[in-house]
């Protein structure tokens, strides 16, 4: 095998640990904004503060710089975290492609 075969297999398992990541912290924003008065605790909490640790930098750095999307009447869509759910999603793929083609 070639490196380009074991580096395409590093992207796509990096790319999907981090998606794992990512969906785990979708759960607690939606648990958050379902259940307002929802606090994790315990082992719970060492997981959000984890995921939260991981997945801040990108998506606060997409933040400051695109708006969020206006849908309606209070109702806004994060385009930052889309941003970075979508590329990881297409990162996946092109390591995919590097280790089929290496």
């Amino acid at each position: 095998m070639t490196a380009l075969v074991y580096a395409g297999w590093a992207i796509y398992w990096l790319a999907s640990i981090y998606l794992l990541f990512a969906f785990i912290r979708l759960v607690f924003d939606w648990l958050e904004f379902l259940l307002p008065n929802f606090r994790p605790r315990g082992i719970l909490l060492v997981i959000a503060n984890f995921v939260y640790v991981l997945t801040d930098p990108p998506i606060r750095f997409l933040r400051r710089r695109i708006p969020p999307l206006r849908i309606g009447a209070g109702l806004s869509l994060d385009l930052g975290f889309l941003i970075v759910f979508v590329a990881l999603i297409v990162l996946q793929r092109v390591g995919i492609s590097l280790a089929t083609i290496g």
